[in-house]
């Protein structure tokens, strides 16, 4: 394939119809028009529906029938965000991608510190593949916050607030990974040498701030003792992403870089986060709030519970721990930690919304009875735009690796 040469870097020349044409884009495609058609649905929703608002108070105030508007607007079962569940799937998704993109990259980074060259060879792959799904997750979460409110975070920063602090990491974080990326694709071992460890050091403080500012979102919600007592929640985000992270590196080496040594190498590193993540969860439910513990170990969320184990934990176990098995069984273990993980921070997300409490008057924590009886417990499926973006956000992580592979090669070994 002709290339041309662009800051260093040897750049493909692809032609227009083999960038349309390719299968790969083709599926991405087809993810980014679902999100697409998701994104149009909420954005008429929140909108260009008719409801009942603020200004609508203003100008009548005291009428029933705004009131009731009102209520129906906040409390209703349209496609918004619910004050009695104000987390649920976009929170998910973005969660899911974000530590699970900065997993692979902190894994990568880590290689580099060690000189670990099975690792390093495809490190290019690797890091895009990452940077892919930090993108998706920033995307997901962007579909989440209303414009109005993304206005006001960057009009007035909130130097206390998690969310706001999230903001400046990334800017700083993202450029660090494209770095890195552009100076293993452009061969500079003596700039390598210089800089890289810098560029390694900083993004292995980037990722511990990252999980730190991401527990401490959780920690900050006072009424929902699943998240704040869940003990040493960072380490939670860590072992649970690192499990997930290694297993679509697996999937990754399997499909693309066809090394069995490196892939043997996954695979254990694989079953010991697996079964650190075993030993966590067990331990974690002797802290956890006495209700939540109920209702997610015995109660209504108890099959989901107990179907994120057998996938996340019992399965991947059985079929890693005996390392003579084909590659075919490896690959469902790789896939059902994959999917067992999304399902655990499903269950985490909907868990804490599960029983949310109030300490108004200061003197303990209460249901939420100010306008309507409190359920037992809350729970409510996400409305289809928004399923629709988050399974639609795979194709922002196509989309991106693709191009960066057709362009720049990056999936190739290097030497």
């Amino acid at each position: 394939m002709a290339k041309t040469k662009v800051l260093g870097l040897h750049v493909n020349k692809v032609k227009l119809w083999t960038l349309l044409s390719d299968k790969v884009m083709l599926i991405a495609y087809a993810f980014l028009i679902l999100a697409g058609i998701g994104i149009v649905d909420m954005v008429y929703e929140r909108y260009f529906l008719l409801s009942a608002n603020a200004f609508d108070a203003g100008l009548n105030p005291g009428s029933r029938e705004v009131a009731a508007a009102m209520k129906e607007a906040v409390f209703g079962h349209g496609g918004e965000v619910k004050r009695e569940a104000p987390w649920s799937l976009y929170i998910v998704n973005y969660m899911y991608m974000i530590y699970v993109g900065s997993g692979i990259i902190f894994l990568v980074a880590m290689a580099e510190l060690f000189e670990l060259e099975i690792i390093k060879k495809p490190a290019a792959g690797f890091l895009t593949l990452g940077l892919a799904m930090v993108i998706a997750g920033l995307f997901t979460i962007m579909m989440d916050l209303n414009i109005l409110n993304v206005y006001w975070m960057l009009l007035s920063p909130q130097f206390h607030s998690g969310m706001w602090l999230m903001m400046p990491l990334y800017t700083v974080y993202i450029p660090l990974v494209m770095l890195e990326i552009y100076l293993i694709l452009n061969h500079q071992a003596q700039w390598i040498k210089k800089v890289a460890f810098m560029i390694v050091v900083v993004g292995v403080l980037v990722e511990f701030v990252e999980f730190y500012v991401q527990a401490k979102l959780f920690e900050m919600n006072s009424a929902r003792h699943l998240w704040t007592t869940y003990p040493i929640l960072p380490l939670y985000f860590m072992v649970s992403s690192f499990a997930a992270s290694l297993a679509i590196m697996g999937i990754y080496t399997h499909l693309i870089c066809k090394s069995s040594t490196l892939g043997y190498v996954l695979e254990r590193a694989a079953l010991y986060f697996v079964m650190a993540l075993g030993v966590y969860e067990a331990v974690a439910y002797l802290f956890i709030d006495k209700k939540w513990a109920e209702i997610i170990l015995f109660g209504a969320f108890k099959y989901y519970f107990y179907l994120y184990i057998i996938l996340a934990v019992i399965i991947p176990f059985g079929l890693l721990f005996k390392n003579y098995l084909n590659k075919s069984l490896k690959l469902v273990a790789a896939i059902s930690i994959i999917l067992g993980t999304f399902l655990g921070k499903i269950i985490f997300i909907y868990g804490g919304n599960a029983y949310p409490m109030n300490n108004r008057f200061g003197i303990g924590f209460e249901k939420y009875y100010e306008y309507e009886e409190a359920k037992e417990i809350i729970f409510f499926m996400p409305p289809w735009s928004e399923i629709a973006i988050v399974v639609g956000s795979v194709g922002v992580i196509l989309f991106i690796f693709r191009i960066a592979d057709l362009y720049l090669s990056v999936s190739i070994v290097e030497d």
